[in-house]
């Protein structure tokens, strides 16, 4: 090239890549969040979402809740909002309603695309719809189209929950952001279940745009002994002995950006064991039951084989401070209790990952200083290649001790299917264990993980108790409670059991199995297996179970079990039996799922076809002590106004002018 065209094609790239820099994402980025980027133009219609009201009402091990949130549209045109937001994996959404101008309309449950094309059709004509869709078990994406200037939308949303109990507390956790997902899948392709990993994010310290309220009531069948929680300052009103009213504290800071997290005790610990069984709603139609019945006591630490131990460690950007900080010393806990004839290893991943030791290492004290020096250098950055550690980790050859992997995650990324297929195809004889940390984690990843490791979920929240944690999941994966466990049915016809097999027991964790039966319920339930080095059994008469009337509320949560389980198998080409009976689940039990939405239209036109319709998203909070570098660090982008594009535009012209007046200049002094 000459160089007299150099100096004027780097002032016009430049130029071009400043402007392209200010105005929005180009289409081959990758897909993943990124910062909210404020137009300017209407900025109040930006946020959309006033506010979140939650009520609880928790009776024993089963929680029904109840979520409003109120939309407004404070601008001067019409928008369609759409909002991502999260909720509990063992969620099982059953209801939803649309309140606009004292109408209120019930939404129907249909097959996804359907309802995605009901509403796409009322969005066109001009009414006021809200679709409600599954995007993961733990991310749902509510859309609503035609909120004109000055409209106030609520939507309520209904879902129960199953809550077991660890060590004798049992913990209801109502999710309040969505953690940023790692993604290294170009933006332009991705699948449209994907997109909503894009989603915008407010900065770290960005104040509250929407207000936040929750309001639970625990009632037992017994004395309670302690209600805490250990997220917020509550408000705590005993009501009675086994009624207690929880709500947080009016002066609670906001944002809500971290996990609500309620915890009760009943008096000594009991957990309510037993059987639960919720009868036909008619004659000839199935029956359902749930299970929960509480193991034997911890066995001797001499009881216990040899262990091997492999740690997978998240040292990525969302990792930085107080979760790396955990990962380190919850791993310094571990590599203490260990015994000389057990043996372990380490993998730390970010964008790649690095191994301690090509095979498993004997816990000489050696070996572990120089693990926990590796994990000391340490401070968290990069992206979150999980699965390609996971590859890497499941082929790393064990010794002949019973192989424990322990994954500590924050779990930000977005290839949950691809990592449940992968455990489950490779786990072999191992058990695998996922130690969850951060104000918001992917509670879908960590319990998903769990269950197809055949081993527990543990979730860290706190720093203060992260100390604590490390040393709760330390004792829940030393031992195992029970072990090769086997449920049998006596004189009852009893099918479709979740979970199915029944994984192993620990560090009292009861037994919770829930199942459909045909016929009358008059049989036994019988439980075995082995503790430490003794046989162990226990036996429920089911004609002694309590009879609920619950409208359908066991076999909701025995339907979302179900549900979770297939879409744990699904395989990462089209599945179409599990799709079906899915979406029959969905359908026939009014479940939202991945394959069913919620659609409610209002059928009052409200807008002709010919008024422009805004697009709003909603932009997620970022979770406490989640920094900017889990977005890719930096400030907000804030989108130019035209007039500084048009000013951008025309001193690109200036340049170029410049330049060919400079070379047809030269060109003719060299003439």
């Amino acid at each position: 090239m000459s160089t007299l065209f150099r100096p004027l094609v780097c002032c016009v790239l430049l130029a071009l890549a400043a402007v392209v820099a200010l105005g929005e994402p180009t289409a081959d980025r990758c897909l993943g969040p990124y910062f909210a980027v404020k137009s300017g133009a209407e900025p109040a219609s930006d946020f959309p979402l006033r506010s979140t009201s939650v009520t609880a009402e928790i009776a024993g091990p089963i929680a029904e809740v109840h979520v409003v949130q109120t939309y407004e549209n404070r601008g001067k045109a019409a928008i369609e909002a759409t909002y991502v937001f999260p909720a509990s994996t063992r969620a099982a959404v059953h209801g939803l309603t649309m309140t606009l101008g004292g109408r209120r309309v019930v939404a129907q449950v249909k097959e996804r695309g359907e309802a995605r094309r009901n509403y796409e059709l009322a969005k066109a004509e001009g009414k006021t719809a809200s679709l409600l869709e599954e995007q993961r078990p733990n991310v749902f994406q509510m859309n609503l189209a035609n909120i004109l200037p000055g409209d106030l939308v609520e939507v309520e949303l209904a879902y129960s929950e199953l809550l077991v109990p660890s060590e004798g507390t049992y913990e209801f956790v109502y999710l309040t952001t969505v953690g940023p997902r790692y993604s290294n899948r170009p933006a332009a392709t991705a699948a449209s279940d994907e997109k909503w990993v894009a989603n915008p994010y407010l900065p770290e310290g960005s104040p509250a745009v929407a207000s936040f309220a929750l309001e639970a009531r625990v009632v037992t069948g017994m004395p309670l002994h302690e209600v805490t929680s250990p997220s917020h300052r509550v408000g705590i009103d005993f009501r009675n002995a086994g009624e207690a009213l929880v709500q947080i504290a009016p002066d609670e800071p906001q944002p809500a950006n971290r996990d609500f997290i309620l915890r009760y005790r009943m008096a000594a610990g009991a957990i309510q064991t037993g059987l639960l069984i919720d009868p036909p709603s008619q004659p000839g139609a199935d029956g359902h039951f749930l299970l929960m019945l509480e193991g034997p006591t911890r066995p001797a630490v001499a009881m216990v084989p040899p262990r091997d131990f492999l740690f997978v460690v998240d040292v990525s950007g969302s990792m930085h401070g107080f979760p790396i900080d955990t990962a380190k010393a919850l791993v310094r806990e571990l590599a203490a209790r260990l015994r000389p004839v057990d043996s372990f290893n380490v993998l730390l991943f970010a964008g790649d990952s690095r191994l301690l030791s090509p095979t498993s290492l004997p816990a000489s004290p050696d070996n572990v200083a120089a693990a926990l020096a590796l994990l000391d250098q340490q401070s968290g950055g990069g992206g979150t290649e999980l699965l390609a550690a996971m590859r890497r980790a499941l082929a790393v050859p064990g010794s002949e001790g019973t192989r424990i992997i322990a994954v500590v995650t924050d779990g930000y990324v977005d290839i949950e299917p691809e990592l449940f297929e992968l455990v489950r195809a490779n786990l072999g004889r191992s058990s695998l264990f996922a130690f969850g940390i951060g104000s918001a984690v992917n509670r879908h990843l960590i319990e998903g993980l769990a269950r197809a490791g055949r081993g527990e979920p543990f979730v860290v929240t706190d720093p203060a108790k992260a100390e604590a944690g490390a040393v709760r999941f330390r004792e829940m994966i030393e031992s195992p409670v029970l072990t090769e466990v086997k449920v049998t049915f006596e004189g009852w016809q009893v099918d479709e059991l979740a979970p199915w097999p029944v994984p192993d027991v620990f560090a009292r964790r009861p037994v919770v199995l829930a199942g459909r039966y045909r016929g009358e319920a008059g049989g036994k339930v019988r439980v075995c297996g082995r503790s430490g080095d003794s046989d162990w059994h226990a036996e429920v008469d089911a004609s002694e179970g309590a009879r609920l009337n619950s409208a359908g509320l066991l076999g909701r949560l025995w339907a979302r079990q179900r549900i979770a389980e297939l879409a744990d198998m699904q395989e990462l080409k089209l599945d179409y039996a599990r799709k079906a009976e899915v979406t029959q689940l969905g359908l026939r039990f009014n479940l939202l799922t991945k394959y069913t939405s919620f659609i409610a239209i209002d059928e009052l036109v409200r807008r002709t076809p010919a008024d422009p319709l805004r697009e709003v998203a909603q932009p997620s909070v970022l979770p406490e002590g989640v920094t900017n570098l889990a977005v890719g660090g930096g400030d907000v982008a804030t989108a130019p106004e035209p007039a500084t594009l048009l000013l951008l535009g025309t001193a690109v012209l200036c340049i170029v002018a410049s330049g060919l007046r400079r070379y047809r200049k030269t060109s003719e002094a060299r003439t």
